[in-house]
């Protein structure tokens, strides 16, 4: 029997429970060992609290079972009383600041997302109705970020401090399908006219080679998640949205599946064998199409042929698909690249 995968905490509630422990200490003159808060959905949780040299509270981290750069981060706070009646919240060493719109803070603020901000807010008030100044930090943040997405998204210099629920499911894919949809945001509030999807880091080393001249900030990994980016970059009239993929993935948009997962559905052989036969690849090619159930062996076998008829076929099928996902009033092009060599081996461009 698998054991149930444990969920976690997000850096929003640990600085939410570093906020009121913090704040519990200037008031008494003694960090409490344990805080409760209670998270966006109502549950109370109760978190230990260290104290470290500095005499700031400090809550350290448990991704649960997740496999987050943040997990075991030292989420820092310190407080002071101020003369304003506001909970006044700051971003310290450690967590990033804002550069770029599009993330729903506002430029030059530190990157703690608006969600943990009234966390901190609602545990500060729990203790005090005193002005109060918070100041997040996370030690290590700077090298944490390098994992992640946010020198592209334009927050700089650390961490975000996020979460919506305040829990962290493992492997959640609700999570990162929100992480595509923000970067197509960021994206398009930077002036991004061309939007290009990419399927994983090689295709990103592909589209980088592709499209010197965008900023990166264009150049968005959606994994499997083709449908949600493509409407999501739609949503945003750009001037083109540019698909790149290698081959299984190409075949997979080609039969109609906009979420490309290899668990949710196999390449339909059956459809390559059609398409090879309706452009008149040769026996050896039609045949290649349901030996094996991998697109990549029926790609090679086209290669080694010098037919590369079949693949142009599926990628306009590919495109077709995506295009109408967008609703078919935004210009779309699917690219093909190499296993390898990551040239481009097919395209096909549609506009409304």
């Amino acid at each position: 029997m698998t054991e149930r995968l444990r969920s976690g905490f997000t850096t929003g509630s640990c600085a939410a429970a570093a906020a009121k422990a913090a704040t519990v200490g200037c008031l008494t003159g003694q960090t409490p060992a344990t805080v409760e808060i209670r998270l966006p959905k109502g549950q109370l949780v109760t978190f230990s609290v260290q104290v470290d040299d500095a005499g700031r509270a400090v809550v350290i981290k448990d991704a649960g079972d997740d496999p987050d750069c943040t997990n075991g981060a030292h989420v820092t706070a310190s407080v002071r009383l101020i003369d304003e009646a506001e909970v006044s919240i700051k971003g310290g060493p450690g967590v990033g600041t804002v550069t770029k719109d599009g993330l729903g803070l506002p430029v030059g603020t530190a990157a703690i997302n608006p969600v943990p901000r009234r966390m901190i807010t609602e545990a500060v008030r729990s203790v005090t109705d005193h002005g109060v100044e918070v100041i997040i930090s996370v030690p290590g943040g700077e090298e944490m970020a390098r994992a992640t997405t946010n020198d592209r998204l334009g927050i700089l210099g650390g961490i975000s401090i996020l979460g919506t629920t305040g829990i962290v499911k493992p492997f959640s894919t609700a999570a990162y399908r929100a992480s595509i949809v923000q970067q197509i945001d960021v994206a398009a509030a930077n002036g991004q006219t061309h939007i290009v999807l990419v399927t994983g880091s090689r295709t990103e080393t592909a589209a980088i080679e592709l499209f010197p001249q965008l900023d990166p900030v264009a150049i968005v990994e959606v994994g499997d998640y083709t449908g949600v980016a493509v409407k999501r970059a739609a949503s945003h009239q750009p001037e083109l949205i540019t698909w790149v993929g290698m081959a299984g993935k190409v075949a997979k948009l080609a039969q109609g599946l906009l979420m490309t997962h290899f668990h949710r559905a196999n390449v339909d052989t059956k459809l390559l064998a059609t398409v090879a036969q309706a452009t008149g690849a040769s026996e050896r090619v039609i045949a290649a199409a349901t030996e094996t159930v991998t697109a990549r062996h029926f790609y090679e076998c086209c290669q080694r042929e010098g037919d590369l008829r079949p693949l142009l076929a599926l990628t306009e099928l590919a495109a077709t698909n995506c295009f109408e996902a967008a609703g078919s009033r935004i210009p779309i092009e699917v690219m093909m690249v190499d296993f390898d060599s990551l040239e481009v081996v097919a395209t096909h461009r549609l506009v409304p």
